[in-house]
């Protein structure tokens, strides 16, 4: 078990390259036993979620190797020879987006049986849309113990309008109807980014598709889909949001490569609101907020994309500690993502939830203290506190935060963080 270790109090300076996004990357994995054939899926991040993805991939029956390049990381996914059905349980609950594989199983082998995924606990997220998408496409599913049971002889395709703009849901129905007989439409789709980037590698692989990053979706089913497919991951925008509030909240100056202006338009609005000069250069954003007085947000909402991301709004919050006002921020997506406003209270933040908002009163400065990560981005927050905080943070369960972030602490160093990862022993009970 590891922690990380933060001396704070130092301006980050430099530049960073931002890895491929997990977000991106792992419905593409999912969505590379339609053709069964051949993937080579480039600037892949090496993290732990696509590692558990991988390891399910391989019991079904495909061939997996990976190797550098200069596009980073690059994985060689053989789905070829996957004909088992069946998800293995033990993995499915390591990563939620494992639900991600029930379109397109069931697509390419008629069947599918997975259990009800696990992930980080930050509030309800039922599959509900998914398993009705598929329903109205020709699926029959059910559901005991646990257990999710779907099979078509045929699905056939139909236009289906989404009770909330799912990704998962979206992207799932997606997939699915890449192989269904006649043309599917989504309306009301979630529009993110990522779902452009499922769309691009579609496409590569014959699919049919036209209106990704829109809110209607429309798949014309095919039966012909190419047996070698090569793609580019695109680059992960919350870990580019999230270096950008680490150079905001640190005082400093940071070039973040491969950041993209449209996919962050929310987040920046957000920091330049408080202070801080933002550029768009060739190869990503600058930030500097160096001799800069930082002021509140008076109110600000998550919503589906284009709004304001979840995923962002834990490193905000914690930037905004340390803003001079009152800042209000309301979450309409995950009824438990402010677990970590506890911890960074602990560190001399001002931040009371009432209900689904957080009321933050910024202050002088926060404090080094001992404080553990329950969640993905509540752990990146906590690590940008320690980066601002004076004296020594240690932040517990970075477990979390691998799940999101590749080799966090190395890319904090190359822009000047005093962070270390130290390994911790455990109590063990008088029993073992």
């Amino acid at each position: 078990m590891s922690d990380f270790l933060i001396c704070g109090g130092t301006p980050l300076e430099g530049s960073i390259q931002i890895h491929g996004a997990k977000n991106a990357a792992l419905p593409i994995l999912a969505a590379s036993v339609l053709h069964q054939g051949v993937s080579v899926l480039e600037n892949m991040p090496d993290l732990k979620d696509i590692e558990t993805m991988l390891r399910i991939l391989k019991e079904l029956g495909t061939e997996v190797k990976t190797e550098e390049n200069h596009k980073g990381r690059a994985v060689f996914v053989d789905t070829s020879g996957m004909t088992k059905p069946r998800v293995p349980s033990h993995l499915v609950k390591e990563v939620r987006s494992s639900i991600f594989l029930i379109g397109p199983i069931l697509a390419t082998l008629g069947q599918v049986d997975i259990e009800f995924p696990g992930g980080c606990e930050i509030g309800k997220r039922p599959i509900d849309l998914h398993l009705k998408g598929l329903r109205a496409l020709g699926a029959e599913i059910t559901e005991e113990d646990g257990l999710i049971h779907a099979a078509a002889k045929e699905l056939i395709g139909t236009e289906i309008l989404l009770d909330y703009p799912s990704v998962g849901a979206t992207e799932n129905i997606m997939m699915a109807a890449v192989k269904a007989k006649g043309t599917t439409v989504i309306r009301n789709a979630a529009r993110e980014p990522e779902i452009v980037d499922l769309e691009r590698y579609l496409h590569r692989m014959g699919a049919k598709i036209s209106g990704a990053g829109t809110d209607t979706v429309t798949i014309q089913g095919t039966a012909f889909l190419r047996k070698h497919v090569k793609h580019t991951i695109m680059a992960d925008r919350i870990v580019a949001g999230t270096m950008l509030a680490a150079g905001a909240i640190t005082g400093g100056e940071v070039m973040v490569k491969g950041a993209e202006e449209e996919t962050l338009l929310p987040v920046l609005k957000c920091l330049t609101q408080a202070g801080c000069q933002i550029k768009t250069e060739n190869e990503g954003l600058f930030l500097s907020a160096k001799n800069r007085i930082l002021r509140k947000i008076p109110h600000l909402v998550t919503l589906p994309y284009p709004g304001f991301p979840t995923d962002m709004q834990p490193q905000i919050c914690t930037f905004l500690s340390l803003c001079q006002g009152r800042s209000t921020v309301e979450e309409t997506i995950f009824e438990n993502r402010f677990e970590y406003s506890k911890e960074l209270n602990k560190m001399g933040a001002n931040i009371k939830i009432r209900e689904n908002t957080a009321v933050i009163e910024g202050v002088e400065a926060l404090r080094g203290a001992r404080v553990k990560a329950k969640d993905l981005r509540g752990g990146a927050a906590l690590v940008l506190a320690g980066l601002a905080a004076e004296g020594m943070t240690t932040v517990e369960e970075i477990k979390h935060i691998e799940r999101g972030y590749e080799r966090l602490e190395r890319m904090l160093k190359n822009l000047g963080a005093n962070i270390e990862r130290v390994g911790r022993i455990t109590e063990r009970s008088g029993n073992e």
